[in-house]
């Protein structure tokens, strides 16, 4: 029996145990690899080539929604799984628009952690059911529907720029990190700026917690 590769994607080291100890229980699953953060997601998911990705919505460096866009560019047959703790409208119709398969609240059962995989490796999507039961009553093209607006355009380095502005990161720090120049990063940041309507960094930032971009716990000072 050919198993399921999975790859975790997991900032948190306890709960990315407690994943690969349960799913190790199931003999049609396998575990090929751990990452620790999105940027580690995107580069063992192109080296690994998994089944599936069980990615955390909120990691350090890339979140989770712009590592699953990425991995489903360069891995069309890859299916990803997004695990969050919040189930805000916004932060799955995100989680949808980026390319997810499925969206799982951090309390759902290993039982349905297990099915979940097992469904979209098929080419299913799966939901933890209460959201299954909210997305039954949203229709995807209404004018009300919360989320990244997708006639910004906002590109991949875009949304790294913003996800490290709303860490807190310098100009500096973040061309330092993304290995671009200052000048370069502040035009990606006067390009945010305009696509979303927002003119300052605090905006930013409660626009990043608002889209799960950050967690809200992510403290930030503003000068």
């Amino acid at each position: 029996m050919k198993r399921i590769t999975v790859l975790l994607a997991e900032d948190h080291t306890i709960v990315r145990e407690g994943l690969r100890k349960m799913l190790d229980l199931e003999a049609d699953l396998q575990v090929i690899g751990e990452a620790q953060n999105g940027r580690q997601a995107v580069t063992l998911a192109a080296k690994l080539a998994p089944d599936v990705v069980l990615m955390d919505i909120a990691m350090p460096h890339l979140n989770g929604l712009e590592a699953t866009r990425q991995i489903r560019k360069a891995l069309p047959a890859t299916k990803v799984l997004i695990l969050s703790a919040h189930s805000d409208d916004a932060y799955v119709n995100n989680a949808v628009d980026s390319g997810a398969f499925g969206f799982l609240l951090k309390q759902t059962s290993a039982l349905d952690v297990c099915r979940a995989i097992r469904e979209v490796h098929h080419g299913k999507t799966f939901f933890s059911p209460s959201i299954s039961r909210r997305l039954e009553r949203i229709n995807p093209h209404s004018p009300g529907r919360a989320g990244l607006p997708k006639d910004s355009q906002i590109t991949s380095r875009e949304m790294e720029v913003l996800q490290l502005i709303a860490e807190g990161k310098t100009n500096k720090e973040i061309g330092s990190d993304l290995g671009i120049g200052i000048k370069t990063v502040e035009k990606h940041r006067e390009h945010l700026m305009e696509k979303l309507d927002i003119h300052d960094t605090a905006g930013l930032t409660r626009y990043a917690i608002a889209t799960g971009i950050i967690e809200s716990s992510v403290q930030l000072t503003i000068i």
